[in-house]
């Protein structure tokens, strides 16, 4: 599913470099439930521009799926980006005029794919929020509009999600809730990758990979409760 070797990312601030991966591996396998933590610096959010091809290594290899990802040029890393990888913010990036049915439907229009407006509704449906469908970003909850980007996250049964700090935004019960809908997720094979920096959360996950100074420094699966 998912192998990184060796991976390293280094900026270039003028003359200075300054190194945010250095030189990381590990394996992510169909149908895990990975937390990625670290305090601020220590390199998580590089990693996930890194996994969600939002940005490309300096040095070192990442496959996923077998496609070794830093051999892709801009257009093929936007196809992989549209049609493998389903993304979850902590701001939910809604568009705000949109309803929350055509909101999970864009991914589905740049792709040309038939039938879109049929597979929205069925995603929504899978998030329990089909009744909300005709409802604009503004007229929703905070933890409903976090339902609705997980849809469109899903929407093009991509080969993993990525979420970043899901729950950032949320009271702790309604993210709960949403941790409880990405278990339900994950208990369908479905592949999660998120990064957190709240110990509860991650333990609701099935591995936690923690980070620091752009290195792993701990990998240990999570004991089921």
């Amino acid at each position: 599913m998912i192998e990184v070797e060796r991976l390293s990312k280094i900026y270039h601030m003028g003359v200075q470099q300054v190194p945010a991966l250095a030189g990381v591996d590990f394996r992510i396998e169909q149908g895990e439930f990975v937390a990625i933590m670290g305090p601020s610096g220590s390199g998580k959010s590089t990693l996930m521009n890194l996994l969600g091809c939002l940005d490309l290594p300096t040095s070192g290899i990442y496959r996923l799926e077998n496609l070794n990802i830093q051999n892709l040029n801009a257009n093929q890393l936007a196809e992989v980006r549209n049609q493998r990888i389903g993304f979850v913010f902590q701001s939910f990036n809604l568009l705000p005029r949109a309803t929350a049915l055509e909101n999970i439907e864009l991914p589905l229009l740049y792709g040309r794919v038939p039938n879109s407006r049929e597979i929205s509704l069925q995603a929504l449906d899978r998030v329990g929020l089909a009744h909300r469908a005709k409802h604009k970003p503004t007229e929703l909850s905070g933890g409903e509009r976090q339902r609705v980007a997980i849809a469109r996250a899903l929407v093009n049964r991509p080969a993993i999600i990525l979420a970043d700090e899901p729950t950032g935004n949320l009271d702790s019960a309604t993210g709960k809730e949403i941790m409880n809908l990405f278990q339900e997720l994950n208990r369908e094979t479905v592949t999660l990758i998120l990064v957190t920096h709240e110990q509860e959360v991650a333990n609701l996950t099935r591995r936690i990979i923690q980070m620091k100074d752009g290195k792993i420094i701990a990998d240990k699966r999570v004991e089921a409760c």
